[in-house]
């Protein structure tokens, strides 16, 4: 296995390992009771992690031809703002500072993945970091690339 893809599956792997030890922390050692808005932010950030290893995955598997599931991408790009903006109304507004945490994690996973790369975990990603700012999310361009290669088809 080549190590671009021997990366790819680390990060979907890692993402989906973050679901069960992220609720692991917050219900068993924090012992948060599982309240209504505390499972809706914590849901909101399970599902971007779903989505992020899905994108990993789908990755993996193309191989010069259309990312797989993109049209899903594409609707999760419009339909999470809309989700997330929910949620942290219910969550602030019901005072479930807890939910209102992991709704804000979930938007920065929102934008880590469809926006603008904030996750740099390697030498290489934080030397491109500090000599040129933030770069686009590799999904961004990947919904960019193939958006312009269909509409040119």
């Amino acid at each position: 296995m080549t190590p671009v893809r021997r990366r790819l599956r680390t990060l979907a792997t890692l993402e989906l390992i973050n679901i069960p030890l992220f609720a692991w922390v917050i219900f068993g050692v924090l012992d948060r009771p599982p309240a209504v808005p505390t499972l809706l932010g914590f849901g909101m950030f399970a599902l971007l992690l779903v989505e992020g290893a899905a994108y990993w995955t789908a990755k993996l598997r193309r191989t010069g031809r259309p990312l797989p599931g993109l049209g899903l991408f594409r609707a999760a790009r419009l339909l999470n703002p809309v989700l997330l903006a929910a949620t942290l109304i219910v969550t602030v507004g019901t005072g479930a500072w807890l939910g209102a945490g992991l709704t804000v994690f979930a938007v920065l996973e929102y934008v880590n993945y469809f926006h603008v790369q904030l996750m740099h975990d390697t030498r290489a990603d934080l030397h491109r970091l500090f000599t040129r700012g933030f770069r686009r999310s590799h999904l961004a361009r990947d919904l960019a690339r193939w958006t312009v290669r269909s509409r040119a088809a």
